[in-house]
């Protein structure tokens, strides 16, 4: 499969100021941009960068940021799903997994979030692929942010819907295990019956069980 990237941006005015949402973005220009100490949820600010860099390096890896002048306040990424999970058991090469999305404390609730997954969706290749996340409360910033779960889950909806993604039913242990997790989807408009087949398929591994 060919995976095409075209670039898109826009630009975010907030309470705070002017952001450029750009992307996707190849890794040696992500390697020259600045990167915010507060980048922080997944891995120190550093080493997430570098792993920025590394994913945009990809064939399918698809980087897009918020940057305040040179410094990425904000990203979201998309690359194949971890070879040790279920969604990369049928080896799809149009199912493609929003990995993470963080935004910086002092621009957040000012819709980045929602603008990082609507450059995204600008590229029309985006309907060739199945894009999942799979949303973990664990990976909440829920002292940060002093919001309960649910709370948290409901904006975390609201925003996935933004880019088109809609909350699907899985049997996967690890979502199933506490129910503010949950996996969303957003099936492109190009995809053909028998992805929709695997991919369903791949939602429902346990069938056997019940």
């Amino acid at each position: 499969m060919e995976h095409t990237k075209t670039y898109n941006s826009l630009e975010l005015d907030t309470r705070n100021g002017s952001l450029i949402i750009e992307g996707p973005i190849p890794s040696a220009e992500l390697a020259s941009l600045d990167f915010h100490e507060d980048l922080i949820a997944f891995r120190p600010a550093q080493q997430q960068h570098e792993a920025l860099i590394e994913i945009a390096e990809l064939p399918e890896g698809r980087i897009i940021v918020a940057r305040e002048n040179k410094v990425v306040v904000g990203y979201v990424t998309y690359v194949y799903p971890d070879p040790l999970e279920r969604w990369s058991k049928g080896n799809m090469e149009n199912l493609i997994e929003l990995g993470a999305i963080e935004v910086i404390p002092k621009f957040r609730s000012g819709g980045v979030g929602k603008s990082l997954l609507k450059v995204s969706m600008m590229d029309d290749a985006m309907e060739d692929y199945i894009i999942i996340t799979t949303e973990y409360y664990w990976h909440w910033d829920l002292k940060g942010t002093g919001l309960d779960i649910w709370e948290y889950r409901k904006i975390m909806e609201k925003m996935m819907n933004s880019g088109g993604l809609e909350w699907y039913a899985t049997d996967d242990p690890e979502i199933s295990s506490h129910p503010a997790n949950c996996l969303m989807v957003r099936i492109g408009k190009r995809v053909n019956s028998a992805s929709i087949e695997q991919f369903d398929n791949l939602r429902f591994m346990n069938r056997w069980l019940y």
